[in-house]
């Protein structure tokens, strides 16, 4: 459950792993190889679904299951007292606690249910403490009675879900138990087994002997002598009551002080003669019982604590009262189930009964037997272990049942059979006009068959005798066999020698005309090769011609373009530098005009202010001197604005002037600008062009010397590239 649960459910029940379940860590074995718990826990609840149970029910059972695992989880010691026990620790209690909560029941009546006992007696009623062992055994008890009970509510819930018509009067049932078993620790589920073996196995010896007896009568045949072996003293042993092993186990059991010792000793001097039960050697609680399939050495360690099953009343109180109508379903109250409960009840009492009703089922149903046998423990085919399939042979009853048909006559054949497949033993019967009876009892006189007889329809033989016949009728078919084997031989012989003459002459010819197609088609190609070769090498060399001549073409085509695209580039740029030294020119010119022209400017102010100032100071004079005394001289103020202001217009003028010629002189700046960024451009076309020249120089080198072809123009081409590059440095350097 741990290892496939969903991750709710698994916090919900709180199991842990697997290994730290004192009920499931047992047997150190965790996991199977090739099953997986996941899928076989969904397949699980498919199947429950198909039955009917209710996801409400599933849901209770896994609680139920998860209980009984916390269940087997508490452990006891001793409390203050030496006969009184308690919770061991705090993991005990808190198994306890999760053991209550799925089981919905008080933790405290459980514990009390566990580490206390109640007596009833006519006088009071005595609580007493149970010791840690005691307390022990109770947990033990109580999970056992909660999964019985758990695995009987199953059973009846699938018998309702797929039962039969309880008005149908035609049963077919199929039986499947455990085989014959015997181990090295044989206890008591071990001696219920071989037990129910035992009861099947004389089943199946009346079943098979009462076949043989029917057809026998069906025959008319005589058949009062057959024997075969009953095994009804060990079933005696075994169930009489009273004196058997199962009465005695009983009784053991109803005695408080009683144990496994004591009870082997009862066995020891019941059975001391019996032939089937044998007291071993140094043991003192072991007992064999010599069943059909062998001995079975068994130990009674725990045959008493097995056998028990009576329900403690605090256990099935405090259950029935559980809030899990589940739970309270499996245990119903005392009072519900009567005094049944209350009286002392074995398992092998129990189960005694069972297999009498089954065994009851069978002998009124018509049974056939179906002997399945495992070849090997690996599960791998064609490998058999011979020990393990004689001893399932032997526990499965196969050898018993074969050892009474060979004590009557194993072989029956129909006349019709025998005469087919031995009438070659006596030929001349076949000569005869005789019934097939009559030739029956010919073939096994002649073989000198005795005990033997004849029915109504069929031979029957004893063990062996038809193995005889067998082997002399492989003897005289060997010795057919050999003369037909003779003749067969001689005949295929001679017929493939006369199949392989016919095949040589026909190879031979085959092969004379092949040798002449292959020398014919061997001349036919040298002549298609010669044909080839010649036409190929008339191919190549044309191939090769007019590649080149397709090379020289497309070179020349190139070069021709090379050099006009060179000449157009020159004379675009001997236009460009005729345009760009006139426009330097004109720059030069016009710079060296701005500047004679400020100059000049600057120089017809400058002397015009010098006159200026002469024309005053000499006219300042001659006012001076003409003036009469009396007379208030003129005003300097006046004659001096007019002159400020007809200077001021001139310099007006000439600032104007002077602007119109610093616009002149931006333009022609900015056209210059404009020459560098166009000789720019030009530059570097030029460079791309002297690397297109490189290449298509490169190109032209390597053309094979017997593809050389004289251009003057190229020469031409490079001369005006060399005067480009002077003209351009030239230039460059005069701008610098």
């Amino acid at each position: 459950m741990e290892s496939c649960l969903p991750i709710k459910e698994k916090e919900r029940y709180k199991l842990g792993n697997p290994k730290s379940l004192h009920y499931l860590n047992q047997s150190n074995c965790y996991e199977l190889v090739g099953v997986s718990d996941a899928h076989d826990y969904l397949t699980t609840k498919r199947a429950m679904d198909i039955v009917g149970i209710s996801q409400k029910e599933q849901d209770a059972i896994f609680r139920v299951v998860a209980a009984i695992l916390h269940l087997g989880n508490i452990d006891f010691a001793e409390g203050e007292e030496s006969d009184s026990s308690i919770l061991k620790d705090e993991e005990s209690k808190f198994r306890l606690q999760m053991t209550a909560d799925l089981l919905m029941c008080d933790p405290h009546a459980l514990e009390d249910t566990l580490c206390k006992r109640v007596m009833i007696t006519p006088e009071e009623i005595i609580k007493r403490s149970l010791d840690p062992h005691g307390a022990a055994v109770s947990r033990d008890g109580l999970a056992k009675t909660i999964y019985s009970r758990l695995f009987d509510w199953l059973v009846d819930k699938i018998n309702l879900s797929i039962g039969q018509d309880p008005s149908s009067k035609c049963l077919i049932g199929i039986l499947d138990i455990y085989g014959f078993e015997s181990f090295k620790t044989n206890s008591f589920e071990q001696f219920c087994i071989n037990f129910t073996n035992e009861k099947l196995q004389q089943h199946s010896n009346q079943h098979v002997f009462k076949m043989e007896q029917e057809e026998y009568t069906k025959e008319e045949i005589d058949w009062s002598y057959i024997e075969f072996v009953d095994n009804q003293d060990i079933l005696d042993l075994i169930e009489k009551k009273p004196g058997g092993i199962i009465a005695l186990l009983d009784e053991a059991c109803m005695f408080p002080k009683s144990n496994h010792e004591t009870f082997s000793q009862k066995l020891y001097q019941t059975f001391k003669d019996h032939r089937r039960f044998i007291k071993p050697k140094l043991t003192r609680s072991d007992f064999t019982v010599v069943h059909y399939a062998g001995e079975v050495r068994y130990q009674s360690d725990q045959f008493l604590d097995k056998n028990k099953d009576y329900v403690v009343a605090e256990h099935q109180n405090l259950l029935s009262s559980s809030s899990c109508s589940f739970v309270a379903g499996l245990f119903p109250s005392l009072s519900d189930e009567g005094a049944k409960s209350s009286k002392f009840s074995s398992i092998g009492s129990r189960f005694k009964l069972q297999l009498q009703q089954l065994m009851d089922t069978l002998n009124s149903t018509e049974p056939h037997y179906i002997r399945c046998v495992k070849p090997n423990s690996l599960l791998k085919p064609a490998i058999f272990e011979n020990i393990n399939v004689l001893q399932q042979l032997r526990s499965g009853g196969v050898l018993e049942a074969v050892r009474i048909k060979c004590a009557g006559y194993p072989i029956h054949r129909t006349f019709d059979d025998f005469l087919n497949r031995f009438g070659s033993l006596a030929p001349e019967v076949f000569e005869g006009n005789y019934e097939e009876e009559v030739a029956c009892k010919k073939i096994l006189e002649k073989m000198g068959l005795t005990d033997y007889q004849i029915g109504k329809t069929k031979v029957f033989l004893r063990a062996g005798q038809m193995a005889e016949l067998d082997a002399r009728r492989a003897s005289i078919l060997g010795i057919s066999a050999k003369v037909i084997q003779k003749h067969i031989r001689t005949h295929i012989t001679r017929k493939m020698f006369v199949k392989k003459r016919k095949a040589s002459i026909h190879i031979q010819s085959f092969w004379r005309g092949e040798l002449a197609r292959k020398l014919y088609k061997l001349m036919k190609r040298e002549i298609a090769t010669v044909i080839i070769q010649r036409d190929l090498r008339r191919h190549l060399t044309r191939k090769a011609y007019l590649r080149i001549k397709l090379s020289t073409g497309v070179l020349q085509t190139g070069l021709r373009s090379m050099v006009a695209r060179i000449e157009f580039r020159y004379r675009e740029r001997t236009k460009a530098a005729i345009v760009i030294q006139a426009n330097w020119r004109c720059h030069r010119a016009f710079s060296d005009y701005k500047k004679l022209k400020k100059a000049s400017i600057i120089l017809q102010f400058r002397w015009k202010v010098r006159i200026s100032k002469r024309e005053l100071s000499k006219q300042k004079m001659e006012a001076v001197k003409a003036a009469s005394p009396v007379i208030r001289e003129p005003s300097h103020s006046d004659i001096d604005a007019e002159k400020i202001e007809t200077l001021t217009m001139e310099v007006e003028n000439l600032k104007a002037l002077l602007w119109a010629e610093k616009q002149r002189a931006d333009e022609c700046e900015r056209k210059y600008a404009e020459a560098q960024i166009t000789n720019e451009e030009r530059r570097k076309k030029l460079k791309e062009t002297e690397r297109l020249v490189h290449q298509l120089q490169d190109s032209f080198n390597s053309v094979s010397q017997d593809d050389k072809f004289y251009v003057k123009s190229s020469l031409r081409a490079e001369n005006d590239i060399v005067y480009i590059k002077f003209e351009f440095n030239f230039w460059k350097l005069n701008w610098r």
